[in-house]
């Protein structure tokens, strides 16, 4: 989240090296407890440059498999601890091989995805 500075009453919100560095450490952490994780990525305006102040972060994680349905997947991974706030999706493989063979991983925002894990 933002930062205050000890002597001042500005908030600064954190830059993309900050954000990025944070979510290799996360993704460290995440693979060593959940084996089932294939890749770990971010995308949005932290991959494409152009964040601000109030800018979220948006991850994607594709897993082996999950027996939640998609839409409660994200609930299942604590990212509390990185500097901003996040919107986590979380595929399985077979999602998100359909979603290659369909063709919609070549749009926005699967070609500026950063991945700092890949399986």
């Amino acid at each position: 989240m933002p930062v205050r500075w000890l002597s001042s009453s500005v908030l600064r919100w954190p830059d993309a090296q900050t954000v990025d560095q944070a979510v290799r450490e996360w993704a460290g952490r995440a693979v060593r407890q959940r084996p089932e994780v294939l890749r770990i990525g971010y995308f949005g305006s932290y991959a494409r440059g152009d964040w601000g102040v109030g800018s979220d972060l948006d991850m994607v994680v594709v897993v082996e498999r999950s027996g939640q349905p998609f839409v409660r997947r994200g609930v299942e991974w604590d990212a509390t601890d990185l500097p901003v706030p996040v919107d986590l999706l979380v595929y399985t493989r077979a999602e998100w091989g359909r979603m290659e063979r369909e063709g919609r991983l070549a749009r926005a925002p699967w070609r500026e995805t950063v991945w700092v894990y890949v399986r």
